[in-house]
């Protein structure tokens, strides 16, 4: 197995001294900030030492199976608030309506698996009974901002030949946009109900739940003619589990840690693009 090391900013000391841990034979540069160190000795102990050692030096690290490359997949899907980008746009939402706390925390508790998720969002969209619509184009031009690395992510993943779904159980404003922001294939996502310009405080359909995340990646896939097993699945909260579960690799990305102790891979300090590290 090889042994990948990124972070924001390395030192090679630190490179070097977390390698020998797992007694790499090789250290090759990837790229200013990430190492392939290459034929290492694995096991439960030696992956607790880097954990701990990579934390501490803010380092990514993921063991991979040498000679796996991105081709070997044929879709990506993720998740959009705090995954794709880097707020929960029903909190942003929120606060247009002086109610950001209270929703932040029915949010945050959602996200640590703590409270149901379908239920989480019937209570948080019922917080916003009566904001004008006009609030969403605010949150959209003034708050959402895409995560470190997306866009060089999503570029080298479609030069590969992935298809890309985003998956939500946020809002059709949003994943509408980012759809033609970003030139995704898919996206899925709740629709908030609107009538007379403003928000009703409930959404229309069915709800995006995990259950309809993990459906969804299945019903693409089937589309694609793939198995599960050629996807990637990214996300960061409880209710992402059970579609990254079916993923041929699952990646957290500055995720809770029940989502984080699941995953494949976990980027908690690196962008969206330090999973391009991973393939030969």
């Amino acid at each position: 197995m090889n042994l990948i090391l990124q972070g924001l900013t390395t030192d090679r000391s630190v490179i070097d001294r977390i390698a020998a841990m797992a007694q790499a034979r090789r250290i090759e540069p990837i790229s200013t900030n990430a190492y392939r160190c290459e034929e290492v000795q694995f096991s439960e102990s030696v992956k607790a030492e880097i954990d701990a050692a990579c934390l501490a030096a803010m380092l990514d690290y993921m063991f991979v199976h040498r000679s796996r490359k991105l081709t070997d997949f044929k879709l990506v899907a993720m998740d959009m608030d705090s995954t794709l980008i880097t707020i929960e746009c029903i909190d942003e939402i929120a606060d247009m309506q002086g109610l950001k706390p209270q929703v932040a925390e029915i949010t945050e508790a959602a996200m640590r698996g703590e409270i149901e998720f379908r239920e989480s969002l019937t209570r948080r969209v019922a917080l916003l009974k009566g904001l004008d619509a006009k609030a969403l184009q605010r949150v959209y031009d003034e708050r959402l901002h895409l995560s470190l690395g997306a866009e060089k992510m999503l570029d080298a993943l479609q030069a590969a030949g992935l298809k890309t779904l985003l998956v939500s159980g946020g809002f059709t404003f949003f994943t509408d946009r980012m759809k033609t922001r970003l030139g995704l294939d898919y996206t899925h996502s709740n629709e908030l109900e609107i009538m007379d310009g403003k928000l009703t405080g409930r959404v229309v359909g069915g709800i995006v739940d995990a259950d309809e995340k993990k459906a969804t990646v299945q019903r693409i896939c089937t589309e694609l003619g793939i198995s599960t097993n050629q996807s990637i699945v990214m996300g960061d909260g409880a209710n992402d589990l059970k579609m990254m579960g079916i993923s041929g690799m699952s990646v957290a990305f500055r995720a809770k840690p029940i989502v984080r102790a699941q995953a494949d891979v976990a980027l908690n300090f690196v962008g969206l693009d330090g999973i391009l590290a991973l393939f030969d």
